[in-house]
C-alpha cells in the first residue's frame, strides 16, 4: 500500500484524573463502571450508549 492511502488514527487521551472527583475527603467515581468487569473499570460514553473496552458489555442511552 502507498503511504498516501494509509489513514492517520486520532487518539484521544483522557486524564486518569478526569475519572475521580475528591468531596469531604472521599472519593468519587465521575464515570459509570461496567457491572460484569467491576468497580476498577469504567465504561467509554458514546452518543447513544455507554460500552465496556475489557468485555464488551453495551448499555443503550434512552432518548
Amino acid at each position: 500500500m502507498a503511504e498516501k492511502d494509509k489513514k492517520k488514527v486520532k487518539t484521544v487521551r483522557v486524564a486518569k484524573k478526569d475519572f475521580y472527583k475528591v468531596e469531604d475527603g472521599k472519593v468519587q467515581r465521575t464515570k459509570p463502571h461496567c457491572p460484569k468487569c467491576g468497580p476498577g473499570v469504567f465504561m467509554g460514553e458514546h452518543n447513544n450508549r455507554t460500552s465496556c473496552g475489557k468485555c464488551g458489555y453495551t448499555e443503550f442511552k434512552k432518548k
